[in-house]
């Protein structure tokens, strides 16, 4: 995708110009609109046109993408619990320790439930 390969945020228009194909301008919007609602890139909405972008280059837009279907999973499951014990309980040891870390990092971005 050309946002991987671009050192800066792109237009729709940047985009369609870039894949020099005849795709309809609507097309590759609705496409960059769904991809930033499935957190596969980021968006820019400070100023008109909005400017997309990867997050942390192709990687970080795969972590985004399934890190967005597992809390989506959790969400429509029922047994949030049974799912997260089987998830932990399947994880590797260097992965656990991982886990730990992440959990007990400081975070303003997650959610904290008592």
């Amino acid at each position: 995708m050309c946002l991987a390969a671009s050192r800066k945020p792109m237009t729709v228009q940047d985009v369609l110009d870039d894949l020099g194909t005849d795709l309809a301008y609507t097309t590759v919007m609705t496409t960059l609109s769904r991809l930033h609602a499935k957190h596969a890139i980021d968006r820019d909405d400070s100023e008109r046109p909005y400017r997309y972008s990867m997050p942390s280059g192709v990687e970080g837009a795969a972590s985004s993408m399934t890190a967005h279907r597992m809390h989506r999973l959790l969400e429509d499951g029922t047994d949030r619990r049974g799912v997260l014990s089987r998830f932990v309980a399947d994880l590797s040891p260097e992965d656990e320790k991982l886990l730990r870390r992440l959990l007990d990092k400081p975070s303003s971005g997650r959610r904290r439930t008592t």
